[in-house]
């Protein structure tokens, strides 16, 4: 099969979907492989704190990610040439967390790095300088924003499958449905009860992938828009990771904290501490995500 015979074959809806199961299985199945090797080299997340789980949970998820998606990355690579930057910039997103995740590193470290990272993936868009740093702060914080939002079983791995969909029917990027095949095949070993977690390597990972295939597929409807139009899309996309980093941060200041303390004041933990059952505490917090990423693509791509 000639590099013509398989774009014809991704690009039609059966190759989409051969290629999602096979991606599905992988998730499923590589994540009890993930788990052993977590708790051979206790990479563990302990209770406390915060933290209400019950037991010492592995940190494997991350790992299933990171591999599915250099997987995926070269069987697509003739077909999406971007995935060669942002493969580049994923490995060392994830790798720093997953370093992070047996030995803690400075938030500075982890900074420096989502932010060169990311400043790999906006090299390649062909677009003005001014807007390369506005993708540049938009992947970066995305990267962040879905590592805070990690608190609750499924909450990560949900969002982020729910803005592949979103990113596949809005602006036709077939790519996001073998992503969120992964992510759903490691969902079934994290919710409800979660066998293992994404750790910081996971979340972060999600974060970045999602936000820079994203930035490949809506730059061209940013050119020649207002900037407050721009900005106010790319927020509403980023959903509920940035709504919910926003909240923290702003609440904080305004207790005259630091905007990067950690506490129980994040949107799923007000949402359980008011009483509500993990389940629904998802699906509400799933509601506010499509939401503001339809009326985000709306906004960007509906005007152009």
């Amino acid at each position: 099969m000639n590099s013509q015979e398989f774009m014809q074959l991704i690009s039609n809806w059966k190759g989409v979907l051969c290629l999602s199961i096979l991606f599905f299985v992988w998730g499923a199945g590589a994540t009890p492989l993930s788990i052993a090797l977590a708790k051979t080299f206790r990479i563990l997340d302990m209770p406390g704190g915060r933290k209400k789980h019950s037991g010492i949970i592995p940190r494997g998820g991350g790992l299933v990610c990171w591999t599915g998606y250099l997987f995926l990355s070269f069987i697509l690579l003739k077909i999406y040439p971007e995935m060669v930057p942002i493969a580049t910039g994923a490995t060392a997103v994830f790798l720093v967390g997953y370093i992070d995740d047996m030995r803690e590193l400075s938030a500075l470290m982890k900074l420096v790095v989502h932010l060169l990272a990311s400043g790999l993936v906006v090299w390649f868009l062909p677009i003005c300088m001014s807007l390369k740093i506005l993708f540049l702060l938009w992947i970066a914080g995305g990267t962040s924003a879905y590592n805070l939002v990690d608190g609750i079983n499924g909450l990560a791995l949900s969002l982020f499958m729910l803005s592949c969909i979103f990113g596949a029917i809005m602006i036709k990027i077939t790519i996001f449905f073998p992503l969120a095949a992964i992510a759903f095949g490691i969902f079934l070993w994290n919710y409800p009860t979660a066998k293992t977690f994404l750790g910081d390597g996971g979340s972060t990972l999600l974060g970045f992938v999602c936000m820079s295939h994203v930035a490949f597929g809506i730059y061209p409807f940013l050119e020649n828009k207002d900037i407050l139009v721009n900005l106010l899309s790319l927020f509403m996309i980023g959903g509920m990771p940035f709504l919910d980093t926003l909240w923290s941060a702003a609440r904080r200041v305004a207790l005259r904290r630091s905007p990067f303390s950690p506490d129980r004041g994040h949107l799923h933990f007000i949402l359980l501490d008011k009483g509500l059952k993990m389940g629904q505490t998802l699906f509400l917090l799933l509601l506010l995500h499509g939401c503001m990423v339809v009326l985000g693509y709306k906004l960007l791509v509906g005007k152009s």
